[in-house]
């Protein structure tokens, strides 16, 4: 059995007193454990300020590009051994490791490339300049800088790659280190992305500290000019939200938490269409990557009442077709939930559905006589409108469908029920029913999804995060917003109104310039 270790203040530290274990889901055997006790929290903030830090802003934009394309890099050579524990330790298969590593890699490079176009300076015009007084003499413009503090990264278990290395691609772009800290189901995943980050030794000291267990006192020590970016549940992320020592310093909080998403089928929309087909394999696709262990995850489907029976007879054929079991086997295209605590979690909140909504396949019984195995379970709705359908979130391969009139004002409704979703997938070829629900529920979502035939054969699946577009949304899913190219950086940076002489401050701050 592997103990995990930190790294802090540049090397890796055992941590003492209580280990939390890690399982395989597949044989629940014990495989690891972590822990961070004995670390000094407060001596890891200190490094990150000021050692992390002060190296990170003696460098521009360029430089920082540099080191993140080389930890894509080292990341990617790692793959075949973060493949294998992403399987014994996480539960994935094949391809939703791939999944999670090549979306790490993918986004650590896709900074690298953002930075290197914004040159060598160390600060970033915000917007044009702005005459100020009575003639263009007296100019405003607005800047970002690095803020001088520490970055913490609280992560989740279900993408242990991805997750850790999307923020730290934006706060090491933006000048700031980051102290990141996994979801512990899955830390075996995290500690080796950790690894292969440290070893490849680009980074200055102090930009990156990986905490592999608990958080202790960590954010305790932070202040004013430090930040803290979350995903996870809601409720966790809440709780975090309202520490005393974040709300009193107004320490910078982004949370990304759990949402109920959304899939809406147009009523235009029947069985010879390409849109037909394109939802049913987008919502397929979505309840079992990653065991539908995915914040994005559809988890409530609108669909006209009358192409229910229709629906759940496609649906039903292709989950049930889904093969399932040990993910190490290729055959194999689900594996189970990731911990004990999920499976649990999974078991009961079907079992909650269940008392609103009738089982059309799978079911809250374990699949097979080992393992945190559940099968693909579709649940239809007795009544759209029951509260729980709109509140509780399994997070696993489990979506309800909600049948509705077909009426776009009803399909607004329903879907703002969620109280604030990371993606609503939308499909529709009437573009008068999309244009009305896009405006519906835009301003309860992060990121609305737009399906038609025309895009069939070349849109990418909901579920995929990209890194040029936000990633959060408001509401339950925490009010926050990560990545969408330069955006990412804004949680990291201080935006500062310049006022003064044109011929200085629109020169020196303003348009493409962004030189030290």
């Amino acid at each position: 059995m592997t103990t995990l270790e930190s790294y802090v203040k540049g090397a890796w530290v055992a941590g003492s007193g209580d280990q939390t274990p890690l399982f395989d889901p597949t044989t629940e055997a014990q495989i690891a454990e972590c822990g961070t006790g004995g670390i000094d929290m407060a001596s890891v903030v200190a490094h990150a300020r000021d050692e992390g830090g002060a190296s990170l802003r003696r460098v521009g934009f360029a430089e920082r590009a540099g080191w993140l394309r080389a930890l894509s890099a080292a990341v990617h050579e790692a793959r075949p051994q973060l493949i294998a524990a992403s399987a014994t330790n996480g539960g994935s298969t094949r391809g939703d490791a791939k999944f999670d590593i090549d979306g790490a890699t993918g986004t650590l490079a896709y900074y690298a490339k953002l930075g290197a176009s914004l040159g060598d300076g160390n600060f970033l015009p915000d917007g044009d300049g702005i005459q100020l007084g009575r003639t263009g003499r007296f100019w405003g413009q607005h800047i970002r800088t690095p803020r001088l503090g520490a970055a913490v990264h609280i992560n989740a278990f279900n993408f242990p790659a991805w997750g850790m290395c999307e923020k730290l691609a934006c706060s090491l772009l933006a000048g700031v280190p980051a102290i990141s800290k996994p979801g512990a189901a899955t830390a075996q995943v995290a500690w080796l992305t950790a690894k292969a980050i440290v070893d490849a030794g680009v980074l200055p000291e102090g930009a990156f500290q990986f905490l592999c267990g608990g958080a202790g006192d960590l954010l305790d020590h932070l202040g004013p000019q430090d930040c803290m970016a979350f995903t996870g549940s809601a409720a966790t992320g809440a709780r975090l939200k309202g520490h005393a020592t974040l709300v009193g310093a107004n320490v910078r909080v982004s949370l990304e938490a759990d949402s109920l998403n959304a899939a809406i089928l147009g009523p235009d929309v029947d069985d010879d269409a390409e849109t037909w087909n394109l939802f049913l394999a987008n919502v397929a696709t979505d309840m079992t990557l990653k065991t539908g262990q995915k914040c994005t995850a559809v988890r409530r489907i609108l669909v006209p009442a009358d192409k229910v029976d229709a629906v759940v007879a496609e649906l039903s054929a292709r989950l049930g077709a889904v093969a399932i079991g040990n993910p190490a086997d290729e055959a194999v295209r689900m594996g189970p939930v990731a911990s004990p605590q999920q499976f649990e979690d999974v078991r009961k909140g079907i079992e909650a559905l269940s008392a609103h909504a009738r089982i059309a396949c799978g079911g809250p019984e374990r699949h097979g006589e080992k393992g945190f195995f559940f099968a693909p379970t579709l649940l239809v709705a007795h009544d759209p409108d029951a509260a729980l359908l709109h509140e509780l979130e399994v997070f696993g391969p489990c979506a309800t469908i909600l049948p509705y009139s077909g009426d776009a004002a009803e399909a607004i409704r329903l879907a703002n029920r969620g109280g604030g979703g990371l993606v609503a997938s939308l499909y529709s070829n009437d573009r008068k029913f999309t244009e009305a629900v896009v405006l519906g529920i835009a301003p309860w979502h992060g990121r609305v999804w737009i399906g038609s035939d025309k895009v069939a054969e070349q849109a990418l699946h909901p579920g995929m995060v990209l890194p040029m577009t936000i990633h959060g949304g408001p509401g339950r899913a925490g009010g926050g917003e990560e990545l969408g190219g330069l955006f990412g950086l804004e949680l990291y940076t201080q935006r500062t109104a310049l006022q003064g002489d044109q011929g200085f401050v629109g020169r020196r701050f303003g348009g493409a310039s962004a030189e030290s």
